[in-house]
């Protein structure tokens, strides 16, 4: 168990790192949005390529931050039930969770976002829009986000096994969100 709890701190600081690139993302995109909406009423000029940049950080924003708010458990959940039940109960219905539908479907979208980003890269895609983006970079938004959620996931499932099983106390190894 210790090696699979090494492997959580390793994932969850990794995921800490990834969703500082997906607030610069933000930050990036308020300026360039903020940059090209000035440019285009006081200038009455604009690019298909500001607007694309825009659409490729939000994409970042989400697929790099998505890892972060599984970790800090602020991903949407649908707990008519699961805020009524014991935290044990909720301890096996995320076991549950994350082993049958999270991870399966995660790895199964890893897989095949990764052909179309790959198909992407080779032909070198360009936007049909006038002066246009490359696609490749935000394509490959998607395998990557979802290969995140999926090393994310696995972390989230051992913390939950090891709190099942007496050896972590998870509100030391769980960041709780700030109410």
């Amino acid at each position: 168990m210790g090696a699979l709890l090494a492997y959580s701190r390793a994932m969850d600081k990794a995921s800490a790192w990834i969703a500082v690139i997906a607030n610069w993302a933000v930050m990036i995109a308020v300026l360039i949005s903020a940059g090209n909406a000035t440019v285009r009423y006081l200038l009455n000029s604009s690019s298909n390529a500001w607007l694309e940049i825009q659409w490729y950080l939000f994409g970042g924003m989400v697929f790099l931050g998505a890892a972060h708010t599984l970790r800090r458990n602020e991903h949407v959940r649908v707990d008519v039930l699961y805020s009524s039940v014991s935290e044990r109960t909720r301890l096996w219905i995320d076991t549950i969770g994350f082993s049958v539908f999270m991870l399966p479907i995660c790895t199964y979208l890893t897989y095949l976002s990764f052909n179309f980003f790959w198909t992407s890269f080779l032909s070198q895609e360009v936007s049909m829009n006038a002066g246009g983006l490359i696609l490749w970079p935000a394509k490959v938004l998607l395998p990557l986000g979802f290969a995140l959620l999926v090393l994310q996931g696995l972390s989230e499932l051992i913390k939950r096994v090891a709190a099942l099983t007496g050896a972590i106390d998870l509100d030391v190894h769980y960041e709780k969100p700030v109410q």
